[in-house]
C-alpha cells in the first residue's frame, strides 16, 4: 500500500479560488497563501453571518492506541462521502502541531484516500498560525521578565509567576529551566519552563475568540502570576494585550484547504485535547455552518476528553448545538482495551475484542447523556477479520446503537457512503435535545466531580493541597462559574493509562489547578500528564527527508 504522502502527491488539487467559488465565496474575500491555501476574510463573515446554520456533526472516538484510531481520517472521509451523496458539506479540523508530527504520530491531516491537502504544508508550517501563537506567548514572557528587570513596579513575586514559555516541539529538556543567569544585566534569576505551543492559553484564546476585539480582551485577562501580597497580575496590567493581538491579526483568520476529492475544509487552531480543550476554532466552525448544509468536525482523542470538552466548553462558549455524534472505534483499539499488547494488535483475537467492547459501551452511554443522536462507526483496517467486525456490529445492535462500517482510508468518499447515510438518517429522523453535562452555577469541585463520576466512572476525586489552594483562590476571584477543562491521559477513562477497558470505582487525583482566565476555563491536571511531551525512542523525524527536487518523504 502506498504511504499517505505518496497518495497525496499523486492527486491533482484544484486552485483554492475554485474550491471557494463552489461555496459561493468571492476571490476578494480570500487572502491567498499560494495556489492551494487561503485565509477567510472578515468581509466574508460580514456577508454570510446572517445565513441559516447548517447541521453540525461531531466525530469522536473510543480510547485509542498510541498510534491513534483514524478519527481525522474518518472525519475527512465522511465529509467526502456526503459530497458524493450531493450534500453541500464542509469539514472543520484542527491544525497539526509539529511536536507529534516529529514525534510518535507522524502527520495529522487524515490518511490513505481520506486526506486534507496540501499535506506537506499542513503538517509543517502551514500558514504560520502556530508560530504566531508561539511568538505571541513568548512576547508576554519577555515582557514579564523585562518588568522584573526594570524595577518591578507591580510587585510581582518571581516565585509565583505561572506563565511559562512555549515552543512547537516535543523537548523534555525544556520542561524545567532557570532564566536570568549571568549577572545583573541579564535579568532576574528565577525558575521557569517550557510547554508545547498548542498547550498555550494563547492557542485556547485564539480558538474561542469571536473577533479581534474579543481576542484582545481575552488576552488582557490572562493571569501571569501574583504579587507578594497574593493579588493576581494580568497581561493587561503590563499592557501586553495590544501587541499580542497585533501579532495574531492574521492567525485569527480561518484557513481554507481541500481534501483529496476537493471537498472544502476549514483548518484552524490546534489546542491539544489531553492538556487543553482539543477543538478547532469557534470562528472556523461558525464560518463552515454559514457556508454549507452539513459540517463535519472532530474533537481530539477519545470522547471522554475531546468530545466532553467540545460539548461542555466549545458549544457552551459558542452557543452551538450538535445534531449528531459519530463515535469511531477500531478492532485494534478494542483489542488493546481488552488487554492485547500493542505489538500483537494485527493478530485475530475475537475474545479480547469482546472483552474490550466495554470501552465502546461506556462511550456510547456517555454521549447519550448529552441527548444528541449517536452513530458508531468501525474504521476498517486491512488486518481486521470478518469475525471481529461482526462481533462489533452485533454488540452495537444489542445496545440499540446505529452502526456503520467505514472504509474511507482505502476507498475515500466511496468507502464512507454507508456511514454518511447513517449520519443523515440520524440528523433527519432523530431530534437533538442537546444539553450540557453540568450548569455554570455548580461549584468548581462539583463540576469536576460530575465529569469524573458521570463520564469517567470514578468513585471519587481527591486533591493535593496546592490544588485545593488554587481552587479556593479562583473562587475568591469570583470565577467559579467557569467551565472545567480536565487534563488526563487519553488512554484510559481513569488518570492511569494502564487501566484500560472500562475501569470502575477508581479515584481521580487532582495534582494541579490552573486558571485560564483569558480562555475562560479552569484547567484541572490529573495523573502524570505533561504539558511538554518528550520524543519517543525512535522519533518520526528520523524518517522524514527531502531530495534535491524538494520532494518530501517519510511524512507519514
Amino acid at each position: 500500500m502506498k504511504s499517505d504522502i505518496q497518495i497525496a502527491n499523486e492527486i491533482t488539487m484544484k486552485n483554492i479560488t475554485e474550491v471557494a467559488k463552489n461555496l459561493g465565496i468571492h476571490e476578494d474575500e480570500l487572502d491567498l497563501y499560494g495556489k492551494y491555501k487561503a485565509k477567510l476574510s472578515d468581509d466574508l463573515w460580514n456577508r454570510v453571518k446572517d445565513n441559516e446554520d447548517g447541521k453540525l456533526v461531531l466525530v469522536t472516538a473510543i480510547n485509542p492506541t498510541p498510534a491513534g484510531e483514524g478519527k481525522t481520517t474518518t472525519t475527512v472521509g465522511l465529509g467526502q462521502a456526503l459530497g458524493k451523496l450531493g450534500i453541500k458539506s464542509m469539514i472543520a479540523l484542527r491544525e497539526p502541531s509539529l511536536g507529534p508530527c516529529m514525534g510518535i504520530k507522524g502527520g495529522a491531516a487524515g490518511g490513505g484516500y481520506a486526506q486534507v491537502v496540501p499535506m506537506e504544508d499542513i503538517n509543517l508550517h502551514f500558514t504560520g498560525d502556530i508560530h504566531a501563537v508561539s511568538i505571541t506567548h513568548n512576547l508576554l514572557s519577555a515582557l514579564i521578565d523585562n518588568h522584573l528587570q526594570q524595577g518591578n513596579l507591580l510587585g510581582i513575586d518571581p516565585r509565583q509567576i505561572v506563565w511559562k514559555r512555549v515552543v512547537d516541539m516535543n523537548d523534555r529538556a525544556l520542561r524545567n529551566i532557570i532564566v536570568g543567569l549571568g549577572g545583573r544585566m541579564q535579568g532576574v534569576p528565577r525558575e521557569d519552563g517550557f510547554m508545547i505551543s498548542v498547550a498555550s492559553e494563547v492557542m485556547a484564546i485564539l480558538c474561542l475568540s469571536s473577533d479581534i476585539i474579543d481576542l484582545k480582551q481575552r488576552l488582557s485577562q490572562i493571569v501571569i502570576g501574583y504579587t507578594y501580597d497574593k493579588k493576581p497580575v494580568t497581561a493587561g496590567d503590563i499592557n501586553a494585550q495590544g501587541a499580542m493581538a497585533t501579532l495574531l491579526k492574521e492567525a485569527i483568520k480561518p484557513n481554507l484547504v481541500q481534501t483529496l476529492e476537493n471537498t472544502p475544509c476549514i483548518m484552524h487552531g490546534g489546542p491539544f485535547a489531553n492538556i487543553a480543550h482539543g477543538c478547532n476554532s469557534l470562528r472556523a466552525t461558525k464560518y463552515a455552518l454559514k457556508l454549507s448544509d452539513v459540517v463535519v468536525t472532530e474533537a481530539g482523542f477519545g470522547a471522554d476528553l475531546g468530545a466532553e470538552k467540545f460539548l461542555d466548553i466549545k458549544c457552551r462558549k459558542g452557543k452551538l448545538t450538535p445534531n449528531a455524534i459519530v463515535i469511531v472505534a477500531t478492532v485494534r483499539a478494542l483489542k488493546y482495551n481488552g488487554g492485547v499488547n500493542k505489538k500483537e494488535l494485527g493478530t485475530k483475537n475475537v475474545e479480547a475484542l469482546k472483552k474490550g467492547l466495554v470501552n465502546l459501551e461506556r462511550h456510547i452511554e456517555n454521549m447519550n447523556k448529552y441527548k444528541v443522536p449517536v452513530v458508531v462507526t468501525l474504521n476498517s483496517f486491512v488486518t481486521d477479520s470478518d469475525e471481529e467486525v461482526a462481533a462489533v456490529k452485533e454488540r452495537c445492535n444489542e445496545l440499540g446503537a446505529e452502526f456503520a462500517l467505514s472504509k474511507v482510508w482505502e476507498h475515500g468518499g466511496d468507502g464512507g457512503i454507508e456511514l454518511a447515510k447513517s449520519v443523515l438518517k440520524a440528523i433527519e429522523e432523530k431530534e437533538s435535545n442537546f444539553e450540557y453535562l453540568y450548569e455554570d452555577s455548580l461549584s468548581l469541585k462539583d463540576k469536576i466531580k460530575t465529569i469524573a463520576t458521570k463520564i469517567y466512572g470514578a468513585k471519587e476525586v481527591t486533591y493535593v493541597s496546592k490544588a485545593n489552594i488554587a481552587l479556593r483562590k479562583i473562587d475568591e476571584m469570583g470565577l467559579s462559574h467557569l467551565p472545567i477543562c480536565i487534563a488526563k491521559t487519553q488512554y484510559s477513562f481513569s488518570d492511569d493509562p494502564k487501566k484500560l477497558g472500562r475501569p470502575e470505582g477508581f479515584e481521580i487525583n487532582v495534582r494541579e489547578v490552573n486558571l485560564s482566565a483569558g480562555a475562560e476555563f479552569v484547567v484541572v491536571i490529573t495523573g502524570n500528564v505533561m504539558t511538554m511531551p518528550g520524543l519517543p525512542k525512535v522519533p518520526s523525524a528520523e524518517n522524514i527527508d527531502i531530495d534535491a527536487d524538494g520532494k518530501i518523504s517519510g511524512l507519514f
